[in-house]
């Protein structure tokens, strides 16, 4: 089955940082978010990537083209101009990159590259989200209801504490960043049949509107609960809140 990663949005929260690459290439520790979730997909057998290219793509063609060259030892001969690969890198990835439109919206660049995944049903994630989410339990899951689409629904944790009052203005207990309060949102992690393909209309569409509704409306959209971690790189304060978890140690996400 072929993972499909939506890589190509500006990342306008990360001005900073994304005036030179796109923002699933921001870094958590020494390699970008992207080849995290790759890593999670990876863990679980599912080697085969389709990887959604939009503003500065360029940047992960360069990072993909020159992997090998960064993740072996190599014997380079300037005399002869050719070099030997001395070990060979530790993933066992195929990765078609594809140039799906520097302003294509997401279901745009899904419908984009319908192509390369043929009649088959397929793995689509976003490229700044990780998780803990065992991925062969969603797939059984989608193939156990028989619909067309499965998401990931998730409790993020607040970005804020909160106050617990007990009568009038008394404060009884702080609670600090709970979690999801009760709401569940689509946190990616899909699994999808081709048919999906038949609610996207081009470029302009949103997926997470119009064709996810339109799922929901007609009984083909189903979602998987996970209460466990999950978490979106939307601002420079979530990297730096990835980062530590991966400092530490104890990144929840790192099950491989």
């Amino acid at each position: 089955m072929k993972v499909v990663i939506l890589a190509g949005g500006l990342g306008t929260r990360f001005r900073e940082e994304t005036h030179s690459k796109p923002k699933p290439m921001i870094l958590i520790g020494d390699k970008p978010i992207l080849w995290h979730i790759m890593k999670i997909y990876s863990f679980y057998g599912f080697n085969e990537f389709i990887i959604c290219l939009g503003y500065k793509g360029h940047v992960i063609k360069d990072f993909f083209a020159t992997y090998p060259m960064h993740a072996a030892d190599v014997t380079i001969d300037l005399q002869t101009n050719t070099t030997q690969y001395l070990t060979s890198p530790t993933e066992p990835w195929k990765i078609t990159l594809v140039h799906t439109g520097d302003e294509t919206m997401t279901g745009g660049r899904i419908k984009r590259i319908q192509k390369y995944i043929g009649d088959e049903p397929f793995l689509l994630t976003y490229g700044d989200g990780l998780t803990n989410a065992n991925i062969p339990e969603v797939v059984k899951f989608h193939q156990d209801h028989g619909k067309f689409a499965t998401l990931t629904a998730v409790q993020p944790t607040a970005r804020f504490g909160s106050l617990i009052f007990g009568n009038g203005t008394e404060i009884t207990k702080f609670q600090e960043k709970p979690k999801g309060e009760g709401g569940w949102i689509n946190g990616g992690f899909f699994v999808l049949q081709p048919q999906v393909f038949d609610y996207i209309d081009g470029d302009p569409t949103h997926f997470e509107k119009e064709p996810l509704e339109q799922l929901a409306t007609s009984g083909q959209l189903h979602a998987y609960k996970h209460d466990d971690f999950w978490y979106a790189m939307d601002t420079l304060r979530d990297q730096q809140q990835l980062q530590k978890l991966w400092d530490s140690g104890q990144a929840p996400w790192k099950i491989w």
